[in-house]
């Protein structure tokens, strides 16, 4: 027996590997955290499937359904929003998983970072503007920020930055980013990243705030801040340049 931990992407059935969607297929259990993972996904699970909402649960109740399946031989699938490298609760039940020897597996997701780049058509590292993407949060009741990962240390190298989880505390985006990136920087906050009521709302530092009050988000936003996301007037990449030789382009004569 044995627990797939599945990325299930930012939110679109169609948003997840072929992996992750053939595991689900061959699971005869599933758990599912319904508060931010598509009920759509569920399509996939095969016909007379165990299927279980974690969003009440507790670990200690996630637990015991995992020792109710191995006892009964029955592989899960388990479904997590996004990539599971990032911000899933994932490591908490691996250390259950392994303490009591039930074997595991990990099936990277789309990460809901790059569903939303893509709802903004931009490429988010930008030749000489910013070569960088920090990936981050604030604290909150959940899990507190370490002392030294502060969106100020983040900001100070000027790089682009995804922060996650922090709708709730735009003002404090704002207040500690404005001296660092400037108040005319671009912002772009996109709402559940292919979801079907997606949305979209872009400003700066020095107006987002307004913006969101005018027209307000609660929940599953990322917030995106940082030159690249305007920045039209940069240099091309030397990727494409003809007098570039590089070991796979076999160009004689440059």
């Amino acid at each position: 027996m044995t627990v797939h931990f599945i990325g299930a992407g930012p939110g679109a059935a169609d948003l997840i590997t072929v992996r992750g969607r053939d595991l689900i297929a061959r699971c005869p259990v599933c758990l599912y955290a319904g508060s931010i993972v598509s009920p759509e996904l569920l399509q996939y699970c095969p016909e007379g499937a165990r299927i279980i909402d974690t969003a009440p649960m507790s670990l200690d109740e996630i637990e015991a359904e995992y020792v109710r399946a191995a006892e009964a031989g029955e592989d899960v699938a388990r479904l997590h929003s996004g990539d599971l490298s990032v911000w899933s609760a994932v490591a908490e039940q691996i250390r259950r998983l392994e303490a009591r020897g039930i074997d595991y597996t990990m099936t990277p997701g789309v990460p809901s970072f790059a569903a939303a780049a893509s709802a903004l058509g931009r490429e988010l590292t930008i030749p000489a503007v910013a070569q960088s993407l920090v990936l981050t949060r604030v604290s909150g009741r959940a899990s507190p920020m370490p002392n030294a990962e502060t969106l100020a240390g983040f900001g100070a190298t000027g790089a682009t930055l995804a922060i996650h989880l922090a709708i709730h505390a735009l003002d404090q985006v704002v207040e500690e980013l404005t001296p660092l990136y400037g108040a005319d920087c671009p912002v772009a906050i996109v709402v559940k990243a292919s979801w079907p009521d997606e949305r979209i709302l872009r400003g700066t530092l020095s107006d987002i705030a307004a913006k969101v009050a005018a027209d307000p988000i609660e929940r599953t936003a990322l917030i995106f801040v940082g030159h690249s996301l305007a920045s039209s007037d940069f240099r091309e990449s030397s990727l494409y340049d003809p007098a570039y030789q590089r070991r796979f382009r076999g160009r004689d004569g440059f």
